[in-house]
């Protein structure tokens, strides 16, 4: 006989259903996770460094676990899709769509048919409510934070490459320029698409080529290189003042990129601007590495890097303190170069500048998907086999963050509509990537992006431990509101580890455009003055004041108060480093 105590609750319906999915969690993993080290393991697998393979099937898994939470996103995905369709209707009708709809801000969408065509219009809602109900797919799939951000990762280069506006047919922008032109946008396109075949590596050219050239008109500031090692050359850039300050100004540039960022072009290069604002300005170039560079680690980085460069800026100019410069990567060298120095007792840095900087890399943003464990091990047999990360790898992992921009927009401008890329002197620097040695690569994702080793006080170089608590310099802190590489607040963490005076400022713009940031009219940055920073990056945003200017106005301002007298300018190189060759060098122009 039933009782009424004996006839179970829905929170025992509940806790029964959850614990009967964990179990059918668990055994779908089981029986699959010998399936996937084979693949891993596999020369497929391998190649497939980002274990696309791996994680799709685990969100397969994961909603097979669960379907009750599938058909729920599948259910949202039918509701929408019937307003859609209902808006399509109304717009067919001359009625429009009903009001208060509001359509989500995307460029690729700007042209006026995708809202007043009913059949783009549908196009259109169909593409972009299939993007919502495949990333509620993964979320819903049970995964861990890390597979969950690396599942919606690849399914959105996927969804961007799929996208309406990548096909002639489904692009009215591309099918307008057909009938204008007689077809011959659709000719010239073929052939674009035909030559980046042949010498692009099948990839749009995202600039032209030819317009810009370092030496040319790129990297053009006057110097000389006055000393050079297997690693990099020293740039030392004449000065254009009648006196300087007397502290000199050594720039940290990344080594995954050419250092010329800082020198773009006239009128907007950060080097030009520190030398015509009283700075004896010298920069690392580092060289290009091949197959011989295979065993060079992240501490010759340091050592012949910027701690050899320290030894040739005070010898020259005969000051006995430096300020010191990185940008990106190369901030993450500076902060390690604080840090030993510091731990040797020499007291040469009177202040440093990080600009973009990650230190702490508990939230490394968008390149944390490609930086785990798996991907690494993956990355290093194809660095076993080279000595060196290909260029390639690195630009293309790059513009799959930002695919639309920097792949699916030349797509459409260069193959579909038949035009030539633009002359732009970023682009022209963004094409010209590097290499990376294969054990210092391997050192700096592991012990930076997987072990957070610097930020947690336990990272060794050159036989000594780096503690960033020691550091004690007054620090300018910039990071950029839209940066996509490095998130702001992730820079904000790092800014707070050192415990010497910070100055944070926020620019606008974003990864690049942010550090290339000469004075126009769309310039502008936020600042607190807080003596010190708030553990809240928003806290500190919501106290920050706006100013309409370029940040670097607000550096000049603070570097220049802490760079020492004005002094007559040094001599270019000395007896021990005399100048070898005009800037921009040697190494620079390595392919």
């Amino acid at each position: 006989m039933t009782t009424f105590e004996s006839v179970p609750t829905s929170e025992m319906l509940l806790e029964g259903w959850s614990r009967s999915r964990e179990q059918l969690r668990g055994r779908y993993r089981d029986a699959t996770s010998d399936l996937i080290d084979r693949y891993d393991r596999s020369s497929y697998g391998r190649s497939d460094v980002m274990g696309a393979l791996p994680v799709f099937a685990r969100t397969s898994l994961g909603l097979l676990a669960d379907p009750l939470a599938a058909s729920r996103v599948m259910a949202d995905w039918a509701t929408a899709m019937a307003k859609a369709y209902s808006d399509t209707v109304s717009i067919a009708m001359g009625l429009g769509v009903a009001p208060g709809t509001v359509r989500p801000k995307d460029k690729r969408f700007g042209d006026p048919s995708w809202t007043q065509n009913p059949a783009f219009f549908w196009i259109r809602e169909q593409y972009e409510h299939w993007q919502t109900a495949i990333g509620d797919l993964i979320d819903a799939a049970g995964l861990t934070d890390a597979d969950r951000r690396k599942s919606r990762f690849l399914a959105q280069v996927m969804m961007d490459a799929l996208a309406p506006t990548n096909f002639a047919a489904t692009n009215p922008t591309v099918l307008k320029r057909a009938i204008e032109t007689n077809g011959q946008s659709l000719v010239r396109g073929w052939k674009n698409y035909l030559d980046d075949l042949a010498n692009n590596n099948g990839l749009p050219r995202q600039v032209a080529v030819g317009e810009h050239e370092v030496g040319r008109n790129l990297a053009v500031t006057p110097g000389k290189v006055v000393f050079r090692n297997n690693l990099m050359e020293l740039i030392q850039y004449e000065p254009q003042t009648e006196t300087v300050y007397e502290v000199p100004l050594l720039l940290s540039p990344p080594w995954i990129n050419k250092y010329y960022i800082m020198d773009l072009a006239p009128g907007r290069s950060f080097v030009e601007w520190a030398v015509q604002h009283g700075h004896t300005v010298f920069v690392i170039s580092y060289r290009n590495p091949d197959e011989s560079m295979r065993e060079i680690k992240m501490d010759d980085y340091l050592l012949s890097g910027p701690r050899a460069a320290l030894d040739v800026v005070t010898a020259i100019t005969g000051s006995p303190r430096v300020n010191l410069l990185g940008l990106c990567l190369g901030d993450t060298l500076t902060m390690a170069t604080l840090a030993y120095l510091e731990a040797a007792g020499d007291d040469r840095i009177n202040n440093a500048t990080f600009l973009n900087t990650l230190i702490d890399f508990g939230e490394p943003g968008a390149l944390g998907v490609t930086t785990d464990e798996n991907t690494i091990d993956k990355l290093d047999v194809v660095m076993a086999e080279t000595g060196f990360l290909p260029s390639q790898n690195m630009s293309r992992t790059f513009d799959l963050l930002r695919a639309n921009d920097l792949i699916w927009s030349y797509v459409v401008n260069n193959w579909l509509l038949g035009e030539q890329p633009p002359a732009f002197d970023l682009l022209t620097w963004n094409s010209d990537s590097t290499r990376m040695p294969a054990t210092m690569h391997s050192f700096y994702l592991r012990h930076c992006y997987v072990k957070n080793e610097l930020a947690n006080g336990t990272m060794e170089l050159g036989g000594v431990r780096l503690d960033l608590s020691k550091v004690r310099q007054d620090l300018y802190f910039l990071a950029a509101e839209q940066d996509h590489i490095l998130p702001w607040r992730s820079s904000y963490t790092g800014a707070r580890l050192p415990a010497g005076k910070v100055r944070f400022v926020l620019s606008n713009s974003g990864h690049i455009a942010g550090i290339v940031n000469p004075p126009n009219p769309k310039s502008r940055h936020w600042v607190n003055d807080t003596p010190v920073l708030p553990e809240s990056p928003d806290e500190w945003f919501a106290g920050a004041e706006l100013h309409a200017i370029t940040w670097w106005e607000d550096w000049t301002n603070w570097i220049g108060q802490r760079a020492g007298e004005r002094v007559a300018p040094p001599s270019m190189g000395n007896a021990e480093n005399p100048p070898l060759i005009d800037a921009p060098g040697t190494y620079v122009l390595g392919s």
